[in-house]
């Protein structure tokens, strides 16, 4: 991989961690890894099938029914009639986290806010059986239609396509994910453009719409809901500070921490709440980089009003 690493960028993040060990990480291609879409096959026949095609795998540690992947002679993951039939979904093994964060239930009515292009949708609806309803949300026509493409091949049954703007969309909900828009620093190992493109003007204009999303997505949560922010990006601007304006703006905003068999690294934030997040850089679990954070709404206290 050919590229360069911006001077400011290097300035930015090698005072949050090491820099070379994220370096070399970042000049490797991460490990391809899918999630078997337990709607339409089970984890021991899909295998099988795979296997018998000279594919080798080994099980992701934080997350059942998905495995890192490989194949003998280099044959692409994604080419195979197991894939265009929707038995699994090739995914970002970090990038199963958040659903896993929700603790989804079979019977909750779910918003995924930016759903496009439906792994972390597609996964919820595995983890609901098919069940209860999910709302999958996305801006724009052009990002719709992977989603709309990939619920039809994975046969999602209870989900319901909305288009418009996160910041516009009301409603109750018992779980929200909200995979929010970022610089996408932490997916620089697949997509090396990122650090062309990176400057410090386009990290201002996506922490403009992060805390405008996060504060509407915890708007139309329920009481007690839980709400999951999480991003590919590694920019504390992006996470911690997101998170920390949440807390500032509701007081009924608590953090709760979510043990999941993973390598995490320092939150770099002072407050306590804000430190249950987790954080994964590339070189902890040789995967892409990854902010997660699970939010719960509690109820406000009713205020009596004192008389005279």
């Amino acid at each position: 991989m050919e590229f360069k690493f911006k001077n400011n960028f290097i300035k930015k993040f090698s005072t949050i961690t090491d820099f070379e060990k994220f370096k070399e990480f970042s000049l490797k291609y991460p490990r391809k890894a899918i999630r078997v879409n337990t709607i339409k096959i089970t984890s021991k026949k899909l295998l099988e099938r795979l296997s018998n095609q000279g594919f080798i795998f080994e099980e992701v540690k934080w997350c059942k029914d998905a495995f890192f992947v490989k194949h003998k002679d280099r044959k692409p993951v994604g080419n195979t009639l197991e894939h265009f039939l929707g038995y699994y979904y090739v995914q970002e093994a970090a990038s199963l986290i958040p659903p896993l964060a929700l603790d989804i239930k079979k019977e909750d009515l779910v918003l995924d806010l930016c759903a496009s292009p439906g792994s972390k949708t597609t996964q919820i609806a595995s983890l609901m059986e098919n069940e209860g309803l999910i709302i999958a949300n996305d801006i724009t026509g052009t990002r719709i239609k992977p989603l709309v493409t990939n619920l039809q091949r994975c046969g999602v049954k209870n989900c319901i396509v909305t288009l418009m703007s996160g910041q516009s969309i009301k409603g109750s909900f018992d779980k929200i994910l909200l995979d929010a828009p970022c610089s996408g620093t932490g997916a620089i190992r697949k997509s090396p453009e990122t650090v062309i493109m990176w400057n410090e003007n386009m990290v201002k204009r996506f922490v403009k719409v992060q805390k405008s999303l996060i504060i509407n997505a915890f708007d139309v949560l329920k009481d007690n809901g839980i709400l999951v922010y999480s991003t590919c990006s590694i920019d504390p601007d992006e996470n911690e500070r997101v998170v920390e304006f949440l807390l500032e703006k509701r007081s009924n905003a608590k953090i709760e921490k979510f043990d999941i068999n993973i390598n995490r690294s320092e939150i770099l934030s002072e407050n306590s709440d804000v430190k249950n997040c987790l954080r994964i850089w590339p070189q902890d679990n040789d995967t892409e980089g990854f902010f997660i954070a699970k939010i719960r709404k509690t109820k406000l206290p009713i205020l009596v009003g004192i008389q005279n």
